[in-house]
């Protein structure tokens, strides 16, 4: 007899990108598909230090229970981080330390979405944003994108006719998209919240790892140009991409009446963070390592980045079309069918597979109205031979 599972499982289903995974056990495959960080990046000596420090300067604090909200010292330390990214007057009590910044999504879909709420997102988005909305019974919307992000017009024009719960955008190197919106397009997204009183939740996981010059401040810093906007942005920010997704460290800045209902719903879920990871994570951002750890992983990437764009304009040419990211982790690109080549991403991620290469199709992507033709590509995990090599494998599976 089966068991009586709640109906609103009957809204989600596992990651496709889980689901992938299992694929990926084929010896000598190269894979494009995870939006891990290279663990060969991680700054082991310098999480190693952190640890010790943790035990032997504050044990009890390191090992205890904790407050809900977070570490203090970890939490003076994370709005220090934001303070030198351009996020005025910011402190300690405005923020709360979740387990990875996915934590800070679930929280706010837990505080502010009911059943047929309309939730607007980008298209292509996040999938497991649209996963955790969907789990609350979110009806969600997607807004257009292109390589300067959200189109704001289009947006508004949403706004307007769902009136929606809130606006959740990744504008800094959008996982899949890659796109970085525009200093522009942010400061009339601050001027739509406040005009239509809705909240934005501003995701920024990937914002740290840029290329060249460093992209446009976070909403959350530019809202004290706009007056009345920082009351309707919610900032969720990640040590996931920078330094260890193993340490789950994530937080959410917002109004503090959001803030409060975040911290109930938490106490319900996990009570608080680890409160060793938090200590480690504070005594990493007092060393001073940080700024050291991100030019390492911002050359890196790079190189990686400009290897995998030059590949697939040699090996895959006019049968895909793609905007170079200029931070991040990720490829968006899209299959033209040019010369008779395979235009469905579905059945070239399977042609692919047999040809020893890996990558995520783009419809799993998309809330709404999803374009076959799309995929997603990392270059994270891979180095500059292999992401040669795997294009190259790419090419012949087209």
């Amino acid at each position: 007899m089966p068991l009586p599972f709640a109906s609103r499982l009957d809204n989600v289903e596992t990651s496709a990108i889980r689901e992938l995974f299992k694929l990926l056990g084929k010896p000598g495959i190269i894979s494009f598909a995870g939006g891990f960080p290279d663990s060969a990046m991680f700054d082991v000596e310098g999480l190693r230090e952190a640890s010790q420090k943790a035990l032997s300067e504050e044990p009890g604090g390191a090992l205890q229970y904790g407050a809900t909200e977070g570490y203090e010292p970890l939490r003076a330390q994370l709005a220090a981080f934001e303070r030198s990214k351009g996020v005025a007057d910011i402190e300690p009590q405005q923020l709360i330390v979740t387990t990875g910044s996915q934590q800070a999504l679930d929280l706010i879909g837990k505080t502010m979405v009911g059943p047929g709420d309309k939730v607007i997102v980008e298209g292509p988005t996040f999938l497991a944003t649209i996963q955790c909305f969907r789990l609350y019974g979110a009806d969600i919307q997607s807004a257009p994108i292109d390589a300067q992000g959200v189109q704001v017009d289009r947006l508004e024009q949403m706004i307007v006719e769902h009136r929606p719960k809130f606006v959740y955008l990744i504008p800094t190197f959008g996982n899949p998209s890659g796109a970085l919106l525009s200093l522009e397009r942010r400061r009339r997204i601050l001027e739509l919240a406040v005009k239509h009183q809705v909240l934005v939740v501003e995701d920024d996981p990937y914002g740290d790892l840029y290329f060249g010059e460093a992209p446009p401040p976070s909403m959350l810093a530019l809202s004290s140009e706009v007056p009345g906007s920082r009351e309707w942005i919610a900032h969720c920010g990640s040590m996931s991409k920078v330094l260890s997704p193993g340490l789950r460290v994530g937080w959410l800045v917002a109004q503090p009446e959001l803030l409060a209902k975040a911290t109930m719903c938490k106490q319900f879920s996990d009570a608080h963070t680890s409160t060793f990871a938090q200590a480690t994570a504070a005594q990493y951002l007092k060393s001073g390592r940080m700024p050291a750890t991100l030019a390492n992983v911002r050359r890196k990437y790079a190189e990686r980045s400009h290897a995998m764009a030059q590949a697939l304009r040699r090996e895959l040419g006019d049968a895909i079309e793609f905007t170079e990211p200029q931070g991040g982790l990720f490829f968006w690109a899209r299959l033209t069918g040019a010369g008779g080549k395979v235009r469905d991403a579905g059945e070239f991620a399977s042609r692919a597979i047999e040809q020893g290469v890996a990558f995520v199709p783009g419809a799993p992507f998309f809330a709404k109205d999803a374009d076959p033709a799309t995929l997603r590509l990392s270059f994270a995990t891979a180095d500059v031979e292999k992401i040669r090599e795997g294009v190259a494998r790419l090419g012949r599976a087209l």
